[in-house]
């Protein structure tokens, strides 16, 4: 990788991690400032104070006078946000008056809307007179009754199983999705599908919106999205891969030309050497056997009945292995005064110049390189009898 490239590629990292920084600084985590308001983040935005990037349609928050953060509904109308589950997609809402259960008198509708009860339940209400005795798994209604009447109500599965008191009167029934009973929680639980960030949020990820005028949703990082405080492992791993790769490309090319300096550097340190080697042909000498007279020129000697030589150990011809015996004859190297086999050390000198004892050489013997010839020179033979 050249140093153009590099610089190119370390532009785009600085380029892209400063585009996750300033899109996610637009688009972080907020709130209406109470100390019961929830963080508010995507897809729930705040349309006072964040860009529609920031959350999905259908999904404004609002904050009031008393720093509450505010649900609209399109046909049912403002709500107080009271929790907001964004890993199970989930959100709390209250009535601001207190007294849902009127809310859903007033034909409650999620129409229009991204919301939806998980778990929907049919529920009858009942206006009945202040002194009925109401039965098991029915619930009073205290902001709905009166001093001479009390509302209460009960699914519709229980109104089969158990019919309410002839004083009572049936008002309504209406679909709702309740939290906990309405004598103790008048809360409303709702649900979403879209815009899916739970593994964005549960890896401490910030989801938004690519533009205003797009639905496509992305997952960015900031170090404040951290307890560590540091960059999320995935853009680590980004980071390091991108970073890594044209270190390791640098060094190997660096070790490189470091081996090649070297090289270099021993080729001039021993030039002659290498030169001489390289240039100067070795001249090989070898010694060839010898010829016929030189061979016939070396003493004989004929042993007699007493097969006595001048060594008394020199009994067994070396060549052979075998003992010598009477009428036999014998050839002697001069130089050293080996004794062998006639026929045997005859055979052994045309294919070697050499004693096959002592290895030397016979002053007959010549060395010669192969652009020469052997020379060998005649001299007398003699016999001799032992």
């Amino acid at each position: 990788m050249t140093s153009f490239q590099s610089f190119l590629f370390f532009i785009f990292i600085w380029v892209f991690l400063s585009r996750i920084e300033s899109s996610t600084a637009i688009c972080k985590t907020t709130s209406c400032g109470g100390s019961q308001s929830p963080p508010v983040r995507f897809p729930f935005r705040l349309k006072d104070s964040q860009p529609k990037s920031c959350g999905y349609p259908g999904f404004d928050l609002s904050c009031n006078n008393q720093s509450q953060t505010i649900l609209t509904l399109p046909y049912s109308g403002d709500f107080v946000v009271e929790d907001i589950d964004y890993l199970g997609q989930s959100i709390n809402i209250g009535d601001p008056n207190h007294c849902f259960p009127k809310r859903f008198l007033d034909n409650f509708n999620l129409s229009n809307s991204p919301f939806h009860f998980e778990v929907p339940e049919n529920y009858t209400f009942f206006n009945c007179s202040s002194n009925a005795t109401m039965m098991y798994l029915y619930w009073p209604i205290y902001c709905l009754s009166g001093d001479d009447y009390m509302v209460w109500f009960t699914t519709t599965l229980y109104t089969d199983i158990s019919s309410p008191p002839t004083s009572c009167k049936m008002i309504s029934t209406a679909v709702t999705g309740l939290l906990l009973p309405f004598s103790q929680s008048q809360l409303v639980q709702l649900t979403w599908d879209v815009s899916n960030c739970q593994r964005c949020a549960g890896s401490g990820g910030d989801c938004a919106r690519e533009n205003d005028s797009s639905l496509e949703v992305g997952c960015s990082y900031t170090p404040s999205n951290h307890n560590n405080g540091g960059l999320p492992r995935s853009v680590k791993y980004g980071v390091a891969i991108g970073v890594g790769i044209p270190g390791i490309v640098c060094i190997i090319g660096l070790a490189c030309y470091l081996c090649g300096l070297v090289r270099v550097f021993s080729r001039r340190r021993h030039p002659s050497t290498e030169l001489s080697i390289s240039i100067t042909p070795q001249r090989t000498m070898f010694a060839t056997g010898l010829d016929g007279p030189t061979i016939e020129s070396y003493p004989k000697t004929l042993l007699g009945e007493s097969r006595r030589l001048p060594k008394p150990n020199d009994n067994t011809c070396p060549i052979c292995l075998s003992e010598y015996q009477p009428k036999e004859e014998l050839r002697t190297i001069p130089d050293c005064n080996h004794y062998f086999h006639a026929n045997c050390v005859d055979e052994w000198l045309k294919m070697n110049a050499t004693c096959p004892l002592c290895r030397n050489s016979p002053d007959g013997s010549v060395l010669v390189t192969p652009s020469s010839s052997a020379s060998s020179s005649s001299s007398s033979s003699s016999i001799s009898m032992v």
